[in-house]
């Protein structure tokens, strides 16, 4: 039984969180570096346990860790020994496990089921914090793929998150080896959410509906989808999504700006998005887990809560 199912059944639909860093650089926090919102789990624990909680308020039923971009590897570049390394990534899952415990003990429970929280599995892309996490051009094979996530999943799957987020994975190769990990890793679940270039194609060119299929058949997947990509192309993803796979479909898209990986910097979007529109049509189209990605807020995560859940 999946974790999501009191959600469906109640509501239909599970409200996710929005950006995490970008609501965090709204609030005048500097992370212009390679751990990019990690940096805070050092410098500012209280400012992401925040964000968090401005989530929840705003509707989500899920909120993701700060741990996208937190990587033994990157903590070490920075250096922390790797105790130090491991807390940070534990510390992650308790600023939201906190923020949603604080939230549920004054929450009108009439109208609310308990939140849950989900553990970010970034893709090696970011550690590299090059932008190759929306292009999946890796110097590594799929074997060096799952020892460099290895020891992460590891802390993250013991940690008391409710389920692994597995996010922005650019192709079906990484997946794979984020799949193979997690089905070594027996009562956990997990979403995969991939970017994709296009309505069809995963960031390195692969089909996503090739991607779905693999995953179809791992029980402890319990959503396939979409994350940080361009809005306009989520009806014609969800299409080839619900062609592939019988599992629910997770869709959380960016606000429908480019990011300058060079230039570290959002560029304006070739299209205007409608948001409250767009996550009522992409709940016709079949996605059951709706949220935002980068440079969307709790605003507009409280517009899919208001438009979106039945």
């Amino acid at each position: 039984m999946s974790l999501l199912d009191a959600f469906f059944e109640r509501q239909n639909v599970v409200v996710l969180d929005g950006g995490l860093a970008t609501e965090l650089e709204a609030r005048g926090h500097d992370l212009g570096d390679a751990l990019w919102s990690a940096r805070l789990l050092l410098d500012n624990p209280a400012a992401i346990r925040e964000v968090h909680r401005d989530y929840l308020d705003a509707g989500a039923d899920c909120i993701v860790s700060a741990s996208y971009q937190a990587t033994i590897e990157g903590f070490r570049s920075q250096g922390l020994d790797p105790a130090e390394a491991e807390d940070l990534l534990r510390r992650s899952v308790l600023l939201a496990c906190e923020a949603r415990d604080e939230f549920w003990s004054r929450a009108d429970r009439s109208n609310r089921l308990r939140p849950l929280v989900a553990a970010s599995i970034g893709p090696y892309g970011a550690y590299l914090a090059d932008g190759s996490e929306y292009r999946g051009t890796y110097d590594v094979d799929e074997k060096g793929l799952v020892e460099f996530h290895r020891h992460r999943w590891e802390i993250l799957s013991d940690s008391p998150a409710d389920l692994l987020a597995c996010e922005t994975l650019p192709s079906t190769v990484e997946a794979r080896a984020l799949s193979g990990l997690l089905e070594a890793t027996p009562g956990k679940q997990a979403w995969f959410s991939f970017s994709c270039r296009d309505g069809a194609h995963v960031s390195d060119g692969s089909r996503i509906a090739d991607a779905a299929r693999m995953l179809d058949c791992c029980a402890q997947v319990v959503a396939i989808g979409v994350n940080c990509t361009a809005p306009w192309y989520i009806p014609e993803l969800i299409g080839e999504l619900r062609a592939a796979t019988g599992k629910p479909i997770v869709v959380y898209p960016n606000s429908g700006e480019t990011y300058d990986a060079a230039g570290k910097r959002w560029l304006p979007g070739e299209q205007a998005l409608d948001l409250g529109r767009a996550c009522q049509e992409w709940r016709s189209l079949g996605a059951r887990l709706i949220g935002g990605c980068c440079r969307t807020g709790p605003a507009q995560i409280r517009l899919i809560r208001d438009r979106a859940v039945a």
